[in-house]
């Protein structure tokens, strides 16, 4: 597996993808991918050794230099390539771009996700708040998730 920039040639499978991890929400659309690239944020695509796309990642940046933050805005890795890793090296990878910048970090997360939920404390993050109902049409609540910014000599492993 290896990671690389997501482009526009990715974004069809990744249309895909959300369609089976996010049924019961809203799935993001090709349009949404192709404005957040186009918005300069930080994607990634997770592809095997055939170049099958197994996972993407998202982080967009606000601010301006020394007052950075990011936010996870999506992490997707497909049901048959899950407990591989895939999410964790996608995330650190945010996160490596995340610490270059010396940027606060957030996210939403589905309260029912204890994977999730443990991978980002694994990684740093606390919860900070909960939105009632954040997840539409499903009704689904989300805790908001922070990390604190870090400079790159933090960063282990």
């Amino acid at each position: 597996m290896r990671l690389e920039p997501l482009r526009g040639k990715h974004i069809r499978r990744c249309v895909e993808l959300e369609r089976i991890l996010f049924s019961g929400d809203s799935p993001w659309s090709a349009s949404a991918f192709h404005a957040e690239l186009q918005a300069g944020g930080f994607y990634l695509a997770a592809l095997t050794d055939d170049d099958q796309l197994a996972g993407y990642a998202g982080l967009a940046m606000v601010g301006t230099p020394g007052d950075w933050e990011a936010s996870v805005h999506t992490i997707g890795v497909h049901p048959d390539f899950q407990g591989q890793g895939i999410g964790t090296a996608l995330l650190r990878a945010l996160l490596a771009r995340a610490d270059e910048l010396h940027a606060l970090v957030t996210l939403e997360v589905r309260t029912d996700n204890d994977s999730a939920i443990r991978l980002y404390e694994r990684h740093g993050f606390s919860r900070i708040g909960l939105r009632k109902r954040y997840y539409q049409p499903s009704g689904a609540d989300a805790y908001t998730m922070m990390r604190q910014a870090r400079g790159t000599q933090e960063v282990a492993g």
